[in-house]
């Protein structure tokens, strides 16, 4: 797949500047244009190889794919100017400039459906990697808890090793999976097929330098999962002193330049966003008025950042008397009032499925991140009712402001559990970035356009 993109994009570049005849010598050089280009794709494809930028470690989750390709390409052109320059070859420079962003992209555009098909088996439970998890019992519930939620990194639980296996009774099995004694690990390796070991906690020094002595011989994987819960990488800094080796983990800021950064993107996305959709909000005005009559914008009281309230606006998208029944509804559905909704819910009139379904009822809110009661992305905004039944750790959801888009939003949406939700939300208020944020609106567009989970 990279070599088709690599190939694609020399050709498309040397088709605008040099139309439908490339045959041209390279200044200062012995060579045609396709023989430079073929030995540029060489060097590209090379350094792409050297970056490890396929390797199964990093595939199908995590953005450090994508930064490995981008590495790649800016060595494998520096490279390429440094030989030209000593050689005294004088590549076009329109050509070499045009050639870089356009292969990037097309490089990234590859390993984006590749990453997609292979996200797609690992969530049908194909292409992933038999994984024995190692630890106290505590730390394995977690961590088996952990693998099986997130599927495309790429593993499956198949065994667990309980290093204080007296707590578990002896039992030859745990959630569901057969429980393996540590010093029979190397006998299991090969009967279980397994291709990887984690170690969640719980093993000592020794141990743990034992049981990597034993994987040596063999191509199974050792891994250490360290359980810090939902600690993004970018927060984690690794340092030795004098064999000491240290894990600093960076506190989480919630003002500064940073946030300024944050603000200032938010309002040029909204102000763009309106700009863009103001053919859609006039068409779904109308609809929504034709559809009963009734009021265009739904207004309500939600909880900001600090627990400061704001009036969010959006699209109506239920009967005008939708909030009179609410409390009805749910005590007649025995649930609660945190994230509550239903899928059938029959508030919802025949125009406001469809919004929902595409999250079109969301889009007025880019008026709300202009005014800076919300962020472009953030936690789900949620009404005081849902706030007033927030544990002390749910509170930390209110650190930032709220956002039209989040990772609940990309993970989910309303199919998530109450447990989920809030759990997406602390990562992100814990881990929030700028780069963050970008990916999250990338993903949001995939999801809008192919709804999954929204009612």
């Amino acid at each position: 797949m990279d070599f088709i993109a690599i190939l694609t994009a020399i050709l498309l570049t040397g088709l605008l500047r040099f139309g439908d005849s490339p045959e041209g010598t390279v200044a200062g050089a012995p060579i045609t244009y396709p023989v430079a280009g073929a030995l540029i794709g060489l060097v590209w494809w090379v350094a792409l190889a050297a970056n490890e930028s396929r390797s199964r470690e990093i595939l199908g989750a995590g953005p450090e794919e994508y930064r490995r390709v981008i590495k790649g390409t800016f060595y494998a052109f520096g490279f390429i100017a440094v030989v030209s320059y000593l050689a005294g070859a004088q590549l076009s420079r329109l050509f070499f400039i045009a050639l870089l962003p356009l292969g990037i992209l097309a490089l990234l555009a590859v390993r984006w459906v590749s990453r997609s098909r292979l996200n797609a088996k690992r969530r049908s439970g194909e292409a992933l990697v038999a994984t024995l998890v190692v630890g106290s019992a505590d730390d394995v519930y977690g961590a088996v808890s952990d693998i099986r939620r997130n599927p495309e990194a790429g593993f499956f639980p198949a065994a667990v090793c309980v290093t204080d296996h007296p707590r578990t009774g002896g039992a030859q099995s745990l959630l569901d999976l057969p429980v393996v004694h540590f010093d029979r690990i190397p006998d299991e390796l090969e009967g279980m097929h397994l291709g990887a070991v984690a170690v969640a906690g719980g093993l000592s020094r020794g141990a743990t330098r034992k049981l990597a002595w034993d994987l040596e011989s063999s191509r199974v994987r050792l891994m250490v999962m360290p359980r810090m819960t939902d600690v993004a990488g970018p927060r984690l800094r690794y340092s030795t002193v004098e064999g000491l080796k240290l894990i600093h983990v960076d506190l989480p800021r919630y003002s500064g330049l940073h946030f300024w950064m944050k603000r200032t993107f938010d309002i040029a996305f909204a102000a763009v966003a309106l700009v863009l959709t103001a053919p859609v909000l006039l068409a779904v005005a109308i609809a929504i008025k034709l559809d009963d009559g009734g009021p265009i914008l739904f207004r309500q009281q939600r909880v900001g950042r600090g627990g400061q309230p704001f009036v969010i606006h959006k699209f109506r998208t239920m009967c005008v008397d939708a909030e009179s029944k609410i409390a009805a509804m749910i005590e007649q559905a025995g649930g609660s009032a945190l994230l509550f909704k239903m899928e059938d819910d029959p508030r919802i009139t025949r125009v406001g499925r469809v919004l929902r379904k595409f999250s079109l009822d969301e889009l007025p809110q880019f008026w709300t991140v202009l005014n800076g009661d919300m962020s472009i992305v953030g936690p789900r905004p949620q009404v005081g009712r849902e706030v007033a039944e927030y544990t002390p750790t749910a509170h930390r959801r209110l650190l930032i402001k709220p956002g039209i888009t989040g990772l609940w939003q990309v993970s989910g949406r309303s199919g998530l559990s109450i447990e989920d939700s809030i759990r997406l939300d602390l990562r992100y208020v814990e881990n929030w970035s700028l780069t963050g944020d970008i990916a999250i609106i990338l993903r949001t567009i995939k999801v809008v356009l192919f709804p999954s989970g929204a009612y």
